[in-house]
């Protein structure tokens, strides 16, 4: 198994863990990002897990009004100030993010640490012939906030990671790809 194989496999294994050792976060709330590239967009599929610790707090700052439900408005609410700390980048040039789908589980879910808000996220944007740069940040703070980022491996075969760089906390990500003729 090649290197970056193996980096692929250990990082979607640390990502499933959590649901597959059925543990339940404490102290942290976890922002585990992965992305997918095909030749015209950058998809992300973010994944907020708060810990019991912390869930209160989530939970709060998603109910607003304090019901003890979760209403649609709110959820998009919430989604908007998370956009709101990610910016990505490819080739040096932004571009907004579009909200695919968004998943929120129940609040009694959230506060026992196994509650995933599960979003996917677009942004357009044609990857050139050759070397291309994307860089990633996520500023979402808040107590216990810690994050995960990872590249999938492409499916298309022109489409080769050459490089990925995170800062030690994982808040920033840099990739390196490059595109060859199809």
């Amino acid at each position: 198994m090649s290197r970056a194989a193996q980096a692929l496999f250990t990082a979607i294994a640390l990502l499933a863990l959590p649901a597959a050792a059925q543990a339940h976060r404490l102290d942290e709330y976890l922002q585990a990002t992965t992305f997918s590239l095909t030749r015209d967009h950058i998809a992300l599929h973010l994944r907020l897990t708060p810990g019991v610790d912390v869930a209160p707090g989530v939970i709060h700052e998603i109910d607003r009004n304090d019901d003890g439900s979760l209403s649609l408005s709110e959820q998009h609410a919430y989604v908007s100030r998370i956009m709101q700390a990610l910016s990505l980048s490819l080739n040096g040039r932004s571009g907004p993010l579009l909200v695919r789908a968004m998943t929120f589980p129940s609040p009694a879910a959230l506060q026992t640490g196994t509650g995933v808000i599960d979003l996917e996220l677009t942004m357009q944007g044609r990857f050139r012939q050759g070397d291309n740069h994307l860089a990633y940040h996520n500023r979402g703070n808040g107590p216990g906030t810690v994050w995960l980022v990872n590249c999938l491996l492409p499916q298309d075969p022109a489409i080769t990671v050459i490089r990925q760089n995170r800062t030690i906390d994982q808040s920033s990500y840099e990739l390196d790809v490059s595109v060859s003729v199809p």
